[in-house]
Order: structure tokens, then sequence, then C-alpha cells
């Protein structure tokens, strides 16, 4: 898991009130330290007016890495121009300090609102959201994600209630490498990561509309959906735990906004909103089902206990956010705030004191101006001169001067990355995979080659991550349904589907894949899969009377086993043939049992000698032992004698067997 650190500043940089970076911004106060930065209130003397400007530990500034990462999301964070967003002006290097200039926004964040509100009603949450959703969803139609949204980055200004977020993209800019080397535990940040950044580093619009959902909940509840002493303990939570139903803490929070909070922060990306525009929908289709009471109904329940005023008296703070745990340092007091929330109007507030001494300065400085006479003129004249030189300067051979794309398609990404560089322009690398170009080598650039451009823009430089080959998975074993998943979950597609018996694997698992497991495949080849049907039926034939012979060569080859070891005698099926068979119908399977009973024929009887005996005591002897007689008479039979027996004398023969004697 992903551990995510802050080192706290010793202290206020005061060395820098009253420096001027980049030769027009003057440092005025001191407003508040982070880990990654200082910000100051300072005055843009040339377009005089105030700015807030954050300026980065000087260890941070040393990390070329990181400056090119600062420069590459701070160009990106310029581009986006939005009411809800914290407008970034300019970006420089001064005698090694690096610095932001961005939009002053006098007013709250949020957490000091929820500090001083504690629970706010529905109407006044949702009131907050939406902005906030239309500056992210603007932000995610852009392509940037803010990876870091939370109530110290969303600034309620104070003249007219107006919300706005900052810090859009400077999250990115932060490395793991440059996270862990620090000390100290950033809670703050930790309680708004979705669980795929925890687990796996990584973040899209989606986990935006987690950390959103999140806020939705905390300020319908006045606390934070997860907590803990460690950051450990409450990225675990996140991946581990769904988020709570907002009425479980308040009472009087509607079941649509628990259902909208349980949206926004499910544990699985693919079950929230798509991006914060989406999200917005949903805000908007869950507000217009509520009614104007349950909107205005104040919250009530074991969390609902706090401070809670219509117009809250705060001080002034800076526009940008202030990183976890670090308090801001407070300049003069402002009148009240104005919300964007169901609290009841409050008056204007009275002249700023501030603002007035400012506008007499400026008065004063004009009325110099005139009393200057000609001199006056002659400065007006040398700094229009000295714009002009700079602006030359500037477009001429300065940062803003022409330079080409270099040829760099071929190369691998280090040589275009310094190729790029050297013509002072700052490679974007994206990756895509490519059938014929090796992994690392530079498939295209955009611009292309001997595009002209300014100095510092963005090439955007395609690398190639090879051919595009997806392993087959292991589905053996597997059930037919929990196969394709997986096999679709590798980008490739379900081909034939066959069924088969078998006699190991349970009907309904895969018995066998083609292409076999773990072979290379292109994005959506076809993967076939032969589904067991259980073991085969074997239907059992009757063998009774037949001989036994025929059935064991039948029966063995339907894959039974077969014992014909018993025999008995039989006076009405021959020898070697069936007498019965267990079972001798139905079904069976492969392996099982039949019993034959194989006959040995009837029970055989010795023929008794009686040549020479008389016909009567030879045919009595016969019939007694179990033979029919039959006499043959020679010459008459004269004398009665029997002169020859057939059967032989001593042969067995089966009972009824007919002796034919002949007499004399």
């Amino acid at each position: 898991m992903t551990s995510y650190t802050l080192r706290v500043s010793s202290g206020v940089t005061e060395s820098l009130l009253g420096r001027v970076f980049d030769g027009r911004y003057r440092v005025q106060s001191h407003i508040a330290d982070g880990g990654m930065a200082s910000v100051y209130l300072a005055l843009d003397t040339r377009l005089d007016r105030d700015v807030a400007l954050k300026v980065l530990r000087r260890d941070l500034a040393r990390d070329d890495a990181f400056v090119s990462r600062f420069r590459r999301e701070a160009r990106s964070a310029a581009r986006l121009s939005h009411p809800n967003v914290v407008s970034v002006f300019d970006q420089g290097d001064d005698d090694g300090h690096m610095f932001l200039a961005m939009e002053y926004v006098p007013g709250q964040t949020l957490r000091e609102v929820m500090k001083a509100e504690g629970p706010l009603t529905p109407r006044a949450a949702l009131d907050i959201m939406a902005p906030v959703l239309q500056a992210l969803g603007a932000a995610h139609r852009a392509g940037i994600i803010h990876r870091d949204v939370k109530p110290e980055n969303i600034i309620l200004r104070e003249d007219d209630g107006t919300v706005k977020v900052a810090d859009f993209g400077l999250a990115r800019a932060v490395s793991n490498q440059t996270s862990h080397s620090q000390t100290g535990v950033l809670l703050g940040t930790v309680a708004y990561l979705s669980p795929e950044q925890v687990e796996r580093g990584i973040a899209d619009a989606r986990s935006d509309v987690y950390a959103a959902g999140l806020i939705l909940f905390e300020m319908l509840t006045g606390s934070k959906a997860f907590t803990g002493d460690t950051p450990i303990h409450i990225a675990y939570q996140h991946v581990h735990s769904s988020v709570p139903a907002p009425s479980s803490r308040v009472t009087t929070v509607p079941a649509e906004l628990d259902a909208l909070v349980a949206l926004a922060t499910s544990r699985d990306p693919d079950q929230r909103p798509a991006d914060a525009g989406d999200f917005l929908a949903e805000v908007r289709k869950s507000r217009s089902m509520l009614t104007p009471t349950e909107l205005d109904r104040r919250p009530e329940g074991p969390s609902a206990a706090g401070p809670g005023a219509s117009t809250i008296a705060v001080e002034r703070t800076s526009a940008l956010p202030v990183e976890a745990g670090h308090e801001p340092r407070r300049s003069r007091p402002i009148g009240p705030v104005a919300l964007p929330m169901d609290h009841t109007p409050t008056a204007p507030p009275g002249p700023d004191p501030y603002l007035e001494d400012r506008h007499r300065a400026l008065e004063g400085r004009v009325v110099d101006d005139r009393r200057r006479g000609p001199w006056g003129w002659i400065v007006a004249a040398l700094a229009v001169a000295l714009v002009a030189g700079v602006a030359a300067w500037w477009f001429l051979a300065g940062p803003g001067s022409p330079t080409t794309v270099p040829r760099v398609t071929g190369q691998t990404y280090e040589q275009a990355q310094s190729a790029l560089t050297t013509s002072h322009l700052s490679p974007e690398r994206v990756d895509a995979f490519d059938e014929t170009i090796p992994k690392g080598v530079v498939i295209s650039t955009d611009p292309g080659a001997g595009t002209e451009l300014r100095r510092s823009q963005d090439v955007t430089v395609t690398v190639s991550k090879g051919p595009e080959r997806y392993a087959v998975p292991q589905v053996v074993g597997a059930s037919a349904n929990e196969a394709t998943a997986r096999i679709k979950a590798e980008k490739l597609t379900l081909g034939d589907t066959k069924q088969a018996f078998s006699e190991t694997v349970d009907a309904g698992l895969v018995i066998s894949v083609s292409p076999k497991e773990g072979s290379s495949l292109k994005r959506g080849t076809k993967v076939s899969l032969v589904v067991s049907k259980g073991r085969q039926p074997i239907e059992v034939t009757d063998f009774t009377g037949k001989p036994a012979d025929d059935a064991v060569r039948d029966l063995t080859g339907k894959g039974l086993e077969v014992d014909a070891t018993r025999q008995e005698n039989d006076d009405t099926v021959p020898k070697g043939s069936v007498i019965s068979q267990s079972p001798s119908s139905g079904t069976l399977f492969k392996g099982d049992k039949v019993t034959l009973v194989v006959s040995k024929g009837p029970v055989l009887i010795k023929v008794p000698d009686v040549q020479g005996k008389q016909e009567a005591e030879a045919r009595k002897i016969l019939e007694d032992a179990g033979f029919k007689v039959a006499v043959e008479r020679f010459m008459g039979g004269i004398f009665g004698t029997v002169r020859s027996q057939n059967p032989a004398a001593g042969s067995e023969q089966p009972k009824d067997t007919t002796v034919t004697l002949v007499v004399v």
C-alpha cells in the first residue's frame, strides 16, 4: 500500500517579505506555510493587482524531475478557464525560487466553513457541491484530473460567496519518491484518496468523483467518513470499508442523499459516475426529488451538534489551500462571508481600510506624475520602450521565441526527450501498442517533425509498448460464466463453446481451452472452450442366454467392469452362455460393475456298464441312474442278453440322455 507523508515547515520564511519576483511580483505579507510551499500575498506591479504567490521549498526546486513536472502541470492548469476555478496566471524561477502566481481569492476554505457551521442543511451542501462539480467537470473535459480534491482546496469568496476550486493538477507534480522522502503525516489528503489511488497509485476522473462524494458526506454530517491515528489506518478503510450512510450520523439526511453519496463513493470505480459532469447530473436529479422542507431541515442526530450561524465572521485567507495540518497565518480581519447556502442574508460589509489605503496610494501616484511635468512623460516613454524591448526579447530570443520540432521517430524515448529538451520543448510521453515498432521506440510526435512552435510548448511523444498481446487466462476447472468473464477481462473474445462428457470434470466446468492457457494473442482473438457435461451414461445390454464371451467383450468395450467368474450348471442354458446378469438393463457410468453367472451346462452322470446283463436288469440299472433306454434287437434278441451300449459305459452324459442297448 502506498504511504503519503509531508514535512512540516519549521517556520515562516520572513526573508522573502518585500522581495520582487521575476521583476513584477512584490511580496507584501506572509499567509501560510505548507509541506510543499509557502504562500504569500503579492502585488503584481505590472497589472497592479493582488495575487497569491506560492513559493516552493528550495529542496524541491533543486529536483530537476520535480521542476519539469511542476512546470508541465502548471501549464496545464493555466489553460483551464472556468468561473469556479482558481486561475493560474504565471509560473517562473527567480534565483532558485520556483513560484506560481495565482488568482487571489479572499474568503474562507470549505474546511473553515464546516468548522464554523458544523453539519450543513441539504440545500447548503448541494449549493456548494454544484459549482465544485462544475469546476471539476470543466477540468475533466479538458483531460485534467485534480487528484487532490479536499475542503482545503475549495474556497468561498468573501464578497459574493462564489465557490472556487484550487490546485488543479498540482498533486501530480509531487512524485511518490518526493513524498516518501519527507517526514510527518498527511492525514488531510489521505482522508479523500480513492481506493484505486491507495492500491495502485492511479487516478482518473472517477477518483475526483470519489473525493467529491466524501466532501458531500462531510458537509451533511460535519465529520469525515473515515478517521484514524495513522494514514495507513485511514487508507485501509478506503480500500476495505464502504462509506457509511450520512443518515447514520445525522438522522435528518434524506435517503436520496444517502444514495447519492453511496453512488459517488463506491469502492469499484466502474460503479461511480464516469466524471464530475455525470455526478453533477445525479446531484441535480436528487435535488429535484427533495421538498423545500427536506432541503432546509436543520441537521439532527448524533453528529448534528456543533456551531451553526447564518453568517460567519472570519479572517482573510489565501486564495490557495493550505496543506493538511497547517493553520493559515491570518492577515487583517474582514467582514461576514456570503455563503451560497440557505443562510439569512446579512448587511454588506463596511469599507475595507486596506482597500481604501491602496486606492489613496494609487491616487497619490497619479498626482505625483502630474507634478513631475515633462519628466513624467519621459519616464513613461522609457517604460514603454522597456516593455517593448522585453517583449521583443521574449518573442525573438526568450521563452516565447520560435523553435522547430526535431525528427525523433524511430529513436528511443530517452533520445527523443534529449532532442526535444535541446530544442527548448517539453516532451509529454504517451504509450501506445504497435505491431511493427519495438517497445520503447518513438512512433510519432504531435505536432509532427518540422512544425514551428514557441519555446517551452508541449510536444506529445507517442512511444511504442510493442505488439498488443494478451495471455489466455487460466480457465480450466472454472465455470463457463467465470471463464467467459476472465477471457473478456483480458481483452480477448469468446469463440466456440462445445460440450463433452468427462469422467474427471464436473458438469458445467471447463475441460479445455484453445489456444492453450498462457498463449499470447492479439486483442479480440477468439478463445474456444470445451465445457463438461459430466460423466457419460452407458446403456446396459442384456446378455442372458447369450454367449458369455460376447457379453464380456461388449460390456468391457463400453468401459464397464465385468465379473464373469461365477459358473453354475443349468439344464436349459448351454455351457458358456449367460444364465443371469446384474444389472441387466438401465444406465451405468464408466467403471461401474456388471456381474454375470455363466452356465457350465447340465449336470453329467456316469453311464453304468450293463454289457452282458439281461435286458430287464440293464434297463433298470440305466433308468435308476437317470438315463432313458432304447433297445435294438439283433437276430430277434432270442437270448435277451446286452451285447453293446451307446454311449459307452463310463462316459459322462447329461441326465435323461438316451442309452441305446443292442440285445442278442
